[in-house]
């Protein structure tokens, strides 16, 4: 897990103009995983997990990485053996270059782009992305062959290889344009990034996100689902129901730490001096979102400073 914590910091804090020049996609192999019935879980490099159902029908796909990597990915889609049919629907679980990144080369060989509303705004128009203080990146407006083609305001159903695969909207969690993907009949769930496995999360504050947000939408997410689920982080290994609840709880206790801290009127340095995360720091702290950052977060979070929904939502 630590290479993959400081590649992804490195991702965010490079311009995204130089990051296919500092990695090379030819050493990166896309492992699959079968999850459950028909899905499956395919990983590579640094990129967020992809799920994908696979069958008769063709194939769904949840997030689909960078764009060198599309063709590895579409091959080790028909390496599983079941269809030889080609990627119909993509997903986007939210409108980060690492979950997006594919969305032009498999909508070029004919995928339909599905994501919230927000995600398309976000691709189409680019600009600032972060934690409103020491994570950030820029992106430049995405191609017109990049943008979803269907987009919704709360969910949308793809019934596709007797599954009935379910995007779910929760606002204001990692981004203001997240989707949770549920597969009903497989039994899984593909979180998103408002669900990870590297330790404290990102929070794109300045896409709208939002630590309360976040811990809505893994709870409301977790409400609907048996629990027994089988559950797809956006970054990290397959995962379950418990493992989930922990991270909401210390997403709870955490931000309930820093929020005491500013009604007691402490500045971002002050808490980082005193070091207000150290009872979670030995399991989550991690290369990419340190306790320092995590703090940033929070602070930015609770407060609002940086919260700039692109649509306001009812």
């Amino acid at each position: 897990m630590r290479t993959i914590r400081v590649s992804l910091a490195a991702l965010l804090l490079l311009p995204l103009a130089s990051i296919a020049q500092e990695t090379d996609y030819s050493k990166i192999e896309i492992k699959v995983t079968h999850v459950s019935g028909n899905i499956y879980l395919l990983q590579g490099g640094d990129g967020g997990n992809m799920a994908a159902s696979v069958g008769e029908d063709g194939i769904v796909l949840v997030d689909d990485e960078f764009a060198p990597l599309a063709a590895k990915i579409a091959a080790a889609l028909k390496n599983i053996g079941v269809t030889d049919k080609p990627v119909r629907f993509v997903i986007n679980t939210h409108y980060h270059f690492d979950h997006t990144g594919g969305n032009v080369p498999f909508a070029n060989q004919g995928s339909t782009l599905i994501a919230h509303d927000n995600v398309r705004a976000r691709l189409a128009s680019g600009g600032s992305a972060g934690n409103g203080g020491t994570l950030h990146f820029e992106a430049a407006p995405a191609e017109k062959a990049a943008l979803p083609v269907i987009t919704f305001d709360h969910d949308v159903s793809v019934h596709l290889n007797g599954e009935d695969v379910r995007a779910l909207h929760f606002p204001a969690g990692h981004t203001d344009g997240d989707a949770i993907i549920f597969f009903p009949r497989a039994n899984v769930v593909h979180m998103g990034d408002d669900y990870v496995r590297y330790g404290f999360p990102f929070i794109d504050v300045q896409a709208g996100g939002s630590v309360l947000g976040m811990i809505k939408a893994c709870e409301g997410a977790l409400a609907g689902l048996p629990p027994d689920v089988k559950v797809i982080p956006g970054h990290g290994d397959l995962s379950t129901v418990a493992e989930v609840q922990e991270y909401v709880k210390m997403l709870k206790e955490t931000s309930a730490v820093i929020g005491r801290a500013i009604h007691a009127g402490q500045t971002v340095d002050q808490m980082k001096k005193a070091k207000l995360l150290a009872p979670w720091s030995a399991k989550y702290s991690n290369d990419f979102v340190t306790a320092d950052i995590f703090i940033e977060t929070l602070y930015n979070s609770v407060t609002h400073q940086q919260h700039t929904p692109f649509v306001k939502h009812n």
